[in-house]
């Protein structure tokens, strides 16, 4: 049987410790301390019957990442003590008021751009800026009503911001779901914080949107449907906050109001929380797209609210992140609590020249780009993967950023019987409404399911684990 051995020692089997990364779980004197009864209560079972009941619970749960795509679950929980964690929540409220407050100003006054802090053509070559969107944001609400910052740890132990997710973030219900396959097989003896205040704080901040209805507002989820990579997410939120899913096809304008068909009746929507892939209003001509037909006359209206605002992939795109620690100096006239991974903007000719000098520190990004596609991490790239992004640099530099590489940290993931060290970041959620802001306890951690893999994304195979507040 395949079990842990000594919790209260380093692990037993030649659990490998990297001095050049941060293992989540072991020092090398042992365990870390929020690690001491979540250890021992692994202790008592079998990795491999462990790992295969959460994997059942999971699939009683229908839990999937796309069609026919398993979300694969890793039983071992990330541990956050609540001095560490409340450290966090301070830095990502912080975050997340800042990047709204950038998204305002970006579609209202551009003093940001007026003040040179940030150079006017990230407005000019941003495929998240939604020009038709410009004057139409409610003072009152934040665009992105959720927020997913991911982080990563440095071989310091330092949390670091890796990128922001304004858009469209997905992952908040998956939390839930692999909270539940997980806690009832490990957690008997350790009790989290609970996660399902944020489904409240959600239902609260969609209803809040639709404030000035005439009545009790009306609010939809709007999704790509089965088609969609987060159909599971899409259908349980509706379940969870008790509002309909539909499909753009459902949807239709009359008179500057949107409406839904249901069976044989119409209905009036004041809220749409948006989660489709489509999020474009105009095209590159500046003419409305097939989307914006249907949903522009409602918004300008005033008669509709979107949760998250079209145009909020704007603090998405990468080169908005290289200047997100300036927008907190900006708007809220604070210093940073969560510092972000170095990001360096190649469209400066000096800045490109010093990143070319010293590829093997760096991680290129397409500005653009999600799920860790078109991500080439400069180190372990092929000769022709190298020359491929060179070429890239030069002929297009505006297209990409680059950002220092960090040694991603470790934590200890059940693989064949045994544990061993895998990669991890974690994706916390803000949702942020008119009344405030406020943070999931923990969040979605990620692993990267092979030894040495550097991308932990869903979409590039990687699998998920149960996030923990304790204390």
């Amino acid at each position: 049987m395949a079990r842990i051995l000594n919790p209260g020692r380093p692990p037993a089997g030649g659990y490998p410790l990297d001095a050049g990364r941060y293992d989540e779980a072991f020092a090398a004197s042992g365990p870390r301390s929020a690690y001491v009864e979540v250890l021992d209560a692994l202790a008592g079972h079998d990795l491999v019957e462990l790992r295969e009941r959460v994997r059942s619970n999971a699939a009683a749960l229908d839990l999937s990442f796309g069609q026919g795509r398993e979300l694969v679950l890793d039983p071992v929980p990330r541990v956050l003590d609540s001095a560490e964690w409340e450290r966090l929540e301070a830095g990502l409220l912080q975050r997340a008021r800042a990047l709204n407050a950038f998204l305002a100003d970006a579609y209202g006054g551009q003093r940001i751009f007026d003040a040179d802090v940030i150079p006017r053509r990230l407005l000019e070559t941003s495929a998240g800026f939604e020009p038709k969107m410009r004057g139409l944001l409610d003072p009152g609400l934040p665009a992105a009503t959720v927020a997913g910052l991911d982080l990563i740890r440095d071989r310091n132990g330092e949390m670091l911001v890796l990128e922001d997710n304004l858009r469209m973030p997905s992952g908040s219900i998956y939390s839930l779901a692999v909270r539940e396959a997980v806690l009832p097989e490990v957690g008997a003896a350790v009790q989290p914080r609970q996660l399902g205040d944020y489904v409240a704080a959600l239902g609260e901040a969609i209803l809040a949107a639709g404030a000035e209805a005439d009545s009790g507002p009306a609010a939809a989820l709007v999704s790509d449907g089965p088609a969609s990579g987060a159909w599971y997410e899409h259908r349980r939120l509706g379940r969870e906050l008790g509002i309909p899913v539909v499909l753009p096809e459902q949807l239709e304008v009359r008179k500057g109001r949107l409406y839904y068909r249901r069976a044989r009746a119409r209905v009036q929507l004041d809220v749409l929380y948006r989660r489709l892939d489509e999020d474009r209003l105009s095209g590159p001509d500046g003419r409305p797209t097939a989307l914006g037909e249907l949903l522009l006359p409602a918004l300008e209206s005033g008669r509709l609210r979107c949760v998250n605002a079209f145009g909020s992939g704007l603090a998405d795109d990468k080169l908005a992140h290289a200047y997100a620690e300036s927008m907190v100096r900006f708007y809220l006239g604070e210093q940073p609590l969560l510092r972000s991974v170095p990001s360096f903007d190649l469209a400066d000719e000096m800045v490109r020249r010093d990143a070319l000098e010293r590829l093997d520190d760096l991680v290129v990004k397409p500005r653009d780009g999600f799920g860790g596609h078109g991500v080439t991490v400069m180190r372990g790239a092929s000769t022709a993967e190298r020359r491929r992004t060179v070429g890239l640099l030069r002929r297009r530099p505006e297209g990409f950023i680059a950002q220092d590489t960090v040694e991603l940290s470790t934590h200890p993931t059940v693989c064949d019987g045994r544990l061993a060290p895998r990669r991890v970041d974690l994706r916390p959620f803000v949702v942020s409404g008119r009344g405030g802001a406020r943070a999931m306890a923990g969040g979605l951690t990620r692993y990267a399911r092979e030894a040495g893999e550097m991308l932990v994304n869903s979409s590039r195979g990687g699998g998920c684990k149960d996030t923990w507040v304790v204390g």
